[in-house]
């Protein structure tokens, strides 16, 4: 996947179940838009968004199950019980929570690396990490590429943007690992996405910007209320 995706844009379509495109059918749809716009990829959440966006599109998909589990912050493909259902899926990479924090009941993040590699060792894994420690972390793990998806949203980076002092936590990981690094967080223009790639990303995800009309439509909204 890639080499598919290599140079180019992955659109995340992704709804949760309070928001209001959450359903199978209008992930497969959006994802249909991103394809016939020039999309190389999709990023996709559970087993049933994936299966409707293949009905729909050729293009490689990332995969990932959100789950929340108590007593942990990650819910980024946390467990073996996420890896099972995309396992079955048919995606072509697995996305998981690569951070240091606490998985649930105290799982190792290269167990769950260990158990992809057995039950299919052709399928690709994107580590999200938050910090340039947990991506060297990874490419030791074996990972097959790095994405800055957490930066910022773990405790320990909280506030931190992608962009913020021209993409530099990007530019600092991709120094620091050998396997690609794909940009994803609030890249929000075309111009952000085109920078990314001059910096050094081996392609982009952009989600929010694209295809959840909510957040741009409050980002409107907002900016309207600062004039």
């Amino acid at each position: 996947m890639l080499e598919q995706i290599k140079g180019g844009l992955v659109v995340s379509c992704q709804a949760l179940p309070h928001e209001p495109l959450h359903s199978p059918y209008i992930m497969g749809k959006l994802a249909l838009a991103a394809a016939q716009g020039g999309a190389l990829g999709i990023r996709a959440n559970t087993k049933a968004d994936i299966a409707a966006i293949k009905q729909e599109v050729s293009l490689p998909v990332i995969g990932i199950v959100k789950r929340d589990y108590p007593g942990s912050d990650v819910f980024i493909t946390a467990t073996v019980k996420e890896l099972d259902e995309l396992l079955e899926s048919g995606c072509e990479m697995i996305a998981m929570d690569a951070t240091g924090r606490r998985r649930p009941d105290d799982l190792k993040l290269s167990q769950l690396v260990a158990y992809c590699r057995k039950m299919n060792p052709y399928l690709q894994l994107m580590a999200d990490i938050s910090t340039v420690e947990e991506a060297m972390d990874a490419e030791r793990m074996g990972f097959d590429c790095v994405s800055t998806t957490l930066y910022g949203y773990t405790s320990y980076t909280s506030g931190g943007k992608l962009y913020n002092e021209d993409f530099a936590f990007l530019k600092s990981v991709a120094d620091a690992v050998r396997i690609p690094v794909i940009a994803e967080g609030n890249v929000l223009t075309p111009e952000m996405y085109r920078r990314c790639l001059a910096v050094g990303a081996a392609s982009v995800v952009v989600g929010g910007a694209i295809t959840r009309p909510l957040e741009i439509t409050r980002r409107f909204v907002y900016a309207r209320e600062q004039v």
